[in-house]
């Protein structure tokens, strides 16, 4: 291993001993917690591309209406659908918020703006 490689691994080492607040944030934990998933399910749906499960959650949902869904503003809701994704994993996936608005390549003050907004944090507590 050469001197990169290993300074690169120690860092490594390090950041996994330290744990931050974003510790307990995992969508994944959450949703078994809720029997809202199971680890077959997860691995299922990992062979699925975004799309895929976009356009499968979206026909899912109409089956059960019975009926396309008219008057829901799918077109102009996407972009806010994908944003709260996005905080949420980007909590699951980092130690603080600080690291995880540098995940998404945002300031600390708008990712703090939007997890408010958008009342992500309550999404992780348990009911």
């Amino acid at each position: 291993m050469g001197r990169r490689e290993q300074q690169a691994y120690m860092v490594y080492k390090k950041n996994k001993r330290i744990q931050g607040k974003n510790k307990y944030y995992s969508v994944s934990k959450k949703l078994l917690r809720e029997n809202k998933t199971s680890l077959e399910f997860e691995t299922i749906l990992n062979t699925l591309t975004l799309e895929e499960l976009i356009a499968l959650k979206l026909e899912l949902s109409m089956k059960i209406a019975g009926t396309p869904i008219y008057g829901i503003p799918l077109w102009r809701s996407i972009r806010d659908i994908c944003k709260d994704a996005m905080l949420k994993l980007a909590l699951s996936a980092t130690r603080t918020k600080k690291e995880a608005a540098n995940f998404l390549g945002i300031t600390s003050v708008e990712f703090k703006t939007e997890l408010k907004r958008r009342e992500i944090e309550s999404f992780f507590e348990e009911n």
